[in-house]
């Protein structure tokens, strides 16, 4: 059940960034509605069994929850502004060093990771430069396109971590409408502090943030959400990683961007450092 799950939250992912590069319509307001149709599809029926549930939130479970819903808001400011500027394969590429990052974080925290798993990551890190095809530079607006999503990356760990620590005890319809229902709220003042139109966008776009809200943020997003309440965030992020090389596929084919070089030969790294880690942690490892 959990590899059907993540093959379909993979997919989902994986779809996001071509879609949203070739959404006509400014990065911001792709991310604001997105995050406001995946927090009404989840909230309603939230709100329908469980009429209560924001009275019932504890200090600390709202506190996890502001934190990942602030953490994705800016990672969506960040990562969609960068497919717009740089290649989808590149973007998708370094926002997915999420998980070097969590591995960081989780290290400066005291819990460093088995030799193992620094292997896996690294050779899974290698197959992310290999797809990458180490092109930042090729313009300035390239380059600030990969620092932003090098920025999405780290803001992703946040996220993921922050959602770990809410999700022991919140249910994936509290967690996930609760998160998105926030994030909005701050793409809406970030659309507005940057005069971002917010329904004055071309009649097609709206297919375009339709199509990253089911495929991205309700079958991706929230899927891997649901995951974390029994899987580490360092194993969740390196599931991720496979949407490098689906994103870059996808982007091929639909937007007839070239694909870097070594995208099957990073395929190949990323799916070894995966298997490493995967089978490092074990089940005793899966389980919180």
């Amino acid at each position: 059940m959990i590899f059907i799950l993540a093959v379909v939250g993979i997919l989902g992912v994986s779809a996001s960034g071509p879609i949203m590069a070739a959404t006509m319509a400014p990065a911001l307001t792709i991310a604001l509605w997105r995050n406001v149709f995946g927090s009404l599809v989840l909230g309603a029926p939230t709100a329908i069994r469980n009429p209560g549930f924001l009275k019932s939130l504890t200090r600390s479970e709202l506190k996890y929850t502001a934190i990942a819903a602030t953490a994705l808001a800016f990672h969506f400011a960040c990562f969609v502004t960068s497919v717009k500027m740089t290649t989808v394969a590149a973007a998708t590429a370094l926002v997915c060093l999420q998980a070097a990052w969590i591995a960081l974080f989780q290290w400066l925290q005291g819990s460093k990771p088995p030799r193992p798993v620094l292997m896996g990551l690294g050779t899974a890190m290698v197959g992310v430069m290999v797809i990458t095809g180490f092109d930042m530079g090729v313009s300035r607006e390239a380059l600030v396109g990969d620092l932003l999503a090098l920025v999405g990356g780290i803001l992703a760990a946040i996220y993921t971590m922050a959602g770990s620590k809410a999700r022991k005890s919140l249910s994936i319809g509290v967690y996930s409408s609760l998160c998105y229902g926030i994030c909005s709220l701050i793409l809406l003042a970030l659309c507005l502090f940057f005069r971002q139109p917010l329904v004055n966008i071309p009649p097609e776009a709206w297919w375009g943030v339709v199509g990253v809200t089911v495929a991205a943020q309700l079958f991706g997003h929230t899927i891997f959400n649901y995951l974390l309440a029994t899987i580490s965030p360092l194993v969740v992020s390196m599931m991720i990683l496979l949407e490098i090389p689906g994103a870059a596929i996808m982007a091929g084919v639909f937007l007839s961007q070239q694909l870097p070089p070594g995208t099957y030969a990073g395929l190949g790294l990323i799916l070894a450092g995966l298997a490493m880690v995967v089978l490092r942690q074990g089940r005793s490892g899966l389980k919180k």
